[in-house]
């Protein structure tokens, strides 16, 4: 089994342009699809708010994807 762990964010501009940014399901869904045709599989994910510039707040995801070797 291989693991590794990503950190799924958007981009700052949405940021700092509206003081905050959430997920994209859209993008978060091809970002899913695109690892799952590599053999990735989500064991977990855990959501976080990530401070950028101690002003602004940014939603993100930790994931934890694993395959068969």
């Amino acid at each position: 089994m291989e693991y590794k762990v990503v950190i799924y964010q958007e981009g700052m501009l949405g940021s700092l342009l509206l003081g905050g940014s959430k997920v994209n399901p859209v993008k978060f869904s091809e970002f899913l699809n695109m690892n799952a045709k590599q053999g990735w599989r989500v064991t977990t994910m855990e959501k976080d708010i990530r401070r950028m510039l101690l002003l602004w707040k940014r939603e993100a995801y930790v994931v934890i994807l694993a395959r068969e070797v």
